[in-house]
């Protein structure tokens, strides 16, 4: 029972620097953009409305809606919106019309991460830094430099992996926790009346009163819930009820305090608008403040650039995406891997952000309608889940999910008013990675027809060959393809050039499933195919690591010996000829034919050896 408690104590902490350290840093901004976008009178009856907001939204979309209910759709215990992909695509089989529209509903909101994972961390350790700001005027033209430099570092070491780093984010981010909730109270202790706040009456009667003015508010509410989707998407690494208790425990009780503690101060000095967060402390505490909240953006961030590729693993694996170049970080933890491409693209599009924003107030501008937007297409595959999966009652389900949409429609629909203010910046990120994906999915799927249509049926062909069998030399050939069933490409050639073939030969399929993990026992299908040939499957999980030899060394004892020393790979790299009218359009075609011009990357991300053979197939026309 006490190593019970332990582990339970550890994952809570871990849950507190990993999940909530992008949440915890939203109060450096969130009434900071409420009250400096000029709409909201500056009233008492104002700061207690908004306030009140500010508490329920938390309460409503936080720990009703995420907490509560859509942590409860697990995915074999993963979360993240493609695990919940999985879930309502699996339940909605029967109707495969139904099925498609939120395969691409899904993988939109997919796409929108990485938009929003561009936002994050720019407004996130820019709004830290510009504390220098409150310290003196001077400091302001050294802000944006000092933020690039922030997060080129934070960056520059991700090729050396979390598991150095992480164990420190959890008592940092509880220290930064305990700091904001102690600045709060330092300041309710002088006007404890704005715990009145606390009453949702005031936040209904704000709406009541300024209808106008509260939609228009609502796209810099969404700033107290950023990283919300965390919740979930973190599901896998500590369960729900780590998540719960710090979000209970720890978390929601520290962020409220601080709100509170703003409104306090804005009620004894209205001038404190400009930063209300760093002003709540006194001057010798200036620059500490300013480091703790440095360090807590920049573990609110790598929480971010994480979860960036565990996505893009994922995507790739259930094939919206070319394969791409993978290192894994840890011998232990099989899920903390680094994509240098991926965190690379990311940088770029950050610092182009920040340059082109300046500030976190025009970077506000810009954040909002790709995280609502998320929020919406969590909630309509949510009651396909509860619907379809869970069997719940039609009245039920609407009931559930009908308050959490309406809510999620308000505030999308509130920052859509931000959509020339730099609103269309993470739209347009999401946008063209929604057309990657979908042009891959659709680029392979085109790319197999074909293939399909002229490929040779395997059995018929090895009997064929075995009437007058070639040279036979010793070791193992493992062909890759795509079709179980049919010769593949490298093999035809391996015989037109080399006029060999191996003592054993594997035509090994790789099948990703839209399920996250996969058993060692469901991994191989294997079928004897007569002549020392075998027809292998090997299944994976989207959070399954694709290690190929280590699949296949589950063959030993089979009859087929898998050595490291004595087996070659051949991959079929098809030559891909874009052809106009085909079905895609031309441009998109040029775009697959350029993303499908490596296949040594698929070698490194089966963890294949440097042996593997690469030969080159037939021109594939799409």
């Amino acid at each position: 029972m006490s190593a019970s408690k332990s582990s339970l104590a550890a994952l809570t902490l871990g849950a507190i620097g990993v999940v909530y350290g992008d949440i915890g840093t939203s109060v450096l901004y969130a009434v900071k953009e409420v009250f400096g976008s000029g709409h909201v009178p500056f009233t008492h009856a104002n700061v207690y409305g908004v306030l009140s907001i500010l508490f329920w939204t938390l309460t409503v979309i936080v720990s009703l809606k995420y907490v509560v209910l859509v942590l409860r759709a697990d995915n074999n215990g993963e979360g993240g919106l493609i695990a919940m992909l999985a879930l309502a695509s699996t339940a909605v089989k029967d109707r495969p019309a139904l099925r498609q529209g939120l395969l691409a509903i899904g993988i939109f909101g997919t796409a929108l991460f990485y938009g929003d994972g561009v936002i994050t961390p720019a407004i996130s350790v820019l709004s830290a830094v510009e504390g220098l700001e409150v310290i003196s005027p001077h400091f302001k033209h050294y802000v944006v430099p000092i933020t690039l430099l922030v997060l080129f570092a934070l960056f520059a070491v991700q090729k050396r992996g979390t598991g150095g780093i992480g164990r420190f984010f959890g008592p940092i981010t509880l220290v930064w926790f305990l700091a904001i909730a102690a600045l709060g109270v330092a300041q309710i202790v002088d006007h404890p009346e704005i715990l009145g706040a606390l009453s949702p009456l005031h936040a209904l009667r704000f709406m009541w009163q300024q209808p106008g003015t509260t939609f228009i508010i609502l796209g810099a509410v969404v700033l107290c819930v950023t990283g919300a989707e965390a919740l979930y998407a973190d599901l896998g690494h500590f369960g729900k009820r780590p998540i719960r208790l710090a979000w209970f425990m720890v978390v929601m009780p520290c962020l409220t305090l601080n709100y509170f503690g703003q409104g306090a101060l804005l009620l004894a000095r209205p001038e404190a608008v400009k930063n209300p967060f760093f002003n709540m402390a006194p001057d010798w505490l200036l620059l500490p403040l300013v480091g703790l909240a440095t360090m807590a953006t920049v573990i609110a961030s790598q929480a971010l650039i994480t979860g960036a590729f565990s996505v893009t693993k994922q995507a790739i694996q259930l094939g919206y995406l070319p394969r791409l170049k993978i290192l894994h970080t840890s011998v232990r933890h099989t899920g903390q891997i680094y994509m240098p491409f991926v965190n690379w693209s990311l940088f770029a599009a950050i610092v182009l952000a920040v340059v082109m924003f300046k500030s976190s107030t025009n970077l506000a501008a810009a954040y909002g309608i790709a995280v609502t937007l998320d929020m919406l297409i969590t909630t309509v595959l949510t009651f396909y889940v509860i619907r379809y999966s869970w069997k719940y009652p039609l009245w039920l389900c609407v009931a559930a999910t009908g308050f959490f949409f309406v809510v999620d429609l308000a505030f999308f629909s509130s920052n859509l008013l931000k959509l020339f203010a730099g609103g269309w910046f993470p739209l347009l990120i999401g946008g063209a990675v929604f057309t990657l994906m979908m042009t891959w999915k659709q680029g392979r799927a085109l790319m197999y027809e074909k293939q399909h249509a002229e490929s040779i049926e395997l059995t018929s062909f090895l009997d064929a060959v075995f009437v007058a069998p070639p040279a036979r030399v010793e070791g193992t050939a493992v062909f890759l393809t795509a079709d179980t069933g049919t010769v593949p490409n490298a093999m035809l050639h391996n015989l037109k050039h080399n006029k060999v073939l191996h003592a054993h030969n594997l035509f090994v399929t790789v099948r990703s499933h839209e399920v996250p993990w996969i058993g060692l026992d469901k991994r191989l299908q294997i079928e004897a195919l007569g002549h020392d040939c075998w027809q292998v499957v090997v299944n994976y999980g989207f959070k399954n690591d694709q290690d190929l030899p280590e699949a296949l060394e589950a063959l030993r004892g089979r009859g087929c010996e898998v050595h490291p020393m004595t087996t070659s790979y051949f991959l079929s790299r098809d030559l891909v000829v874009p052809t106009i009218g085909s079905g895609m359009a031309p441009w998109r075609e040029k775009l697959f034919a350029q993303m499908h011009h490596n296949a040594s990357a698929a070698a490194e991300f089966l963890n294949l050896p440097s042996n593997a053979v690469i030969e080159l197939g037939s021109k594939v026309e799409i």
